[in-house]
């Protein structure tokens, strides 16, 4: 596996696009190297950007053999104005879901509500080591 490149801060407007209510699309890499992408609820943590999703879903299990991401948020009100962010992530256990609670009230202003009260919720960290912005 290729090393950690130098981890790259985010500016305060890519920082705004990723703390608004704007659904972010992440990518991972599949076992036979296509790509898969997901429509992601997102916050910034200092530099860092996270998300949430259950163990063992797809982007789970391609995160955790390949760290290597690709995150995109776009501007509702312009759809040119657009931040990609590119980076490693690591996985953190979240037994009680506290992110995916957070980041229901940010986008809804409820709790959430798990679908399988089996699923056992993961943070994602996004760790950038490059940072692009368009508009």
């Amino acid at each position: 596996m290729i090393g950690a490149m130098a981890h790259v801060p985010l500016s305060e407007r890519v920082r705004e696009l990723f703390d608004g209510t704007n659904f972010a699309t992440v990518s991972s890499v599949n076992l036979d190297g296509s790509p898969q992408a997901s429509v992601v609820w997102v916050r910034t943590d200092g530099d860092d950007i996270l998300f949430s999703t259950v163990k063992g879903r797809r982007k789970h299990r391609n995160l955790e053999r390949d760290p290597r991401t690709s995150i995109l948020v776009v501007d509702p009100s312009d759809p040119y104005v657009y931040a990609e962010v590119r980076g490693r992530v690591t996985l953190t256990d979240d037994p009680a879901g506290d992110l995916i609670q957070e980041l229901s009230h940010k986008y809804h202003g409820r709790p959430f509500v798990e679908a399988n009260p089996d699923n056992q919720r993961v943070i994602v960290r996004i760790s950038p080591e490059k940072v692009y912005l368009r508009g």
